[in-house]
């Protein structure tokens, strides 16, 4: 695989929190260092995954963190997390949004939790990082209402070149996971090649969504190259060049990563 020489990929969506606590140590960040990963955006939850992440973040000088309230949990109401937002090295809110596959909360919780947290997002010139499955036309009928945050993202996107279309309508950002390595996504890699350059972003999701050949294992950051590579044989382009660019526009879909 080529993605062991290319440098520069940055993985914008993860959840090592567990991972790290569990090992008592930074082992999983080490090892993506030396895959070629530079920054980390570390995704909270809940209140105490968010709360986990600002402290991993607090730590690392290339890891960022988010706060959220995931729709599984929207029963929890966004109070709970409130708070987190302003905490040093926050770059998003989210992640965010409808989860009509699982309903671990009802729909009727999960649609206003999820446009607090658009409002919370633009309340505080945060990145809104949205979470969808199952869900499209009450995802996009909330963002319309709500008006999208200027930076928005629709992590681990899913959907074919319909819905890209749709997401990229609204000025979202679109996230691509393991996912795309999987036999039966055919249509989702016709969306990755369809997607302009400056509105990609790759991700693992880890320990989620690990890619082919790592199916069944649990993912990790380090994996985030395998699946920038597959992108980037897709469209017929260097693994290095996507790279590049998919770091350029976490700088820019993430304008608090700069600062």
């Amino acid at each position: 695989m080529t993605h062991a020489h290319v440098t520069g990929w940055t993985d914008t969506h993860c959840h090592v929190q567990e991972q790290m606590i569990e090992s008592g140590s930074d082992e999983t960040l080490v090892r993506a260092r030396a895959a070629g990963v530079t920054r980390f955006v570390v995704i909270g939850t809940d209140v105490e995954t968010s709360s986990a992440a600002i402290e991993i973040a607090g730590r690392h000088d290339d890891v960022w963190a988010t706060v959220g309230l995931h729709p599984h949990d929207a029963v929890n109401g966004v109070d709970t997390v409130r708070h987190l937002v302003t905490g040093p090295r926050v770059v998003g809110v989210g992640e965010c949004g409808l989860d009509y596959h699982y309903e671990h909360s009802p729909r009727e919780v999960q649609m206003p939790a999820f446009a607090e947290q658009i409002a919370l997002a633009k309340e505080h010139g945060l990145t809104l990082v949205v979470h969808t499955r199952d869900a499209w036309a009450d995802t996009w009928d909330i963002l319309d209402a709500e008006g999208a945050p200027e930076n928005t993202i629709i992590h681990c996107f899913t959907g074919g070149p319909e819905e890209a279309r749709g997401c990229l309508d609204r000025g979202a950002y679109l996230s691509f996971s393991g996912i795309v390595t999987f036999k039966n996504a055919a249509e989702l890699r016709e969306a990755a090649v369809l997607c302009p350059m400056d509105r990609m972003l790759v991700e693992t999701d880890a320990p989620f969504l690990a890619p082919v050949p790592h199916r069944g294992r649990p993912n990790e950051p380090a994996h985030v190259g395998i699946v920038g590579t597959a992108i980037a044989d897709l469209r017929g382009i260097a693994p290095a060049e996507l790279a590049a660019a998919t770091s350029t526009n976490a700088l820019r879909a993430f304008p608090r990563i700069q600062s």
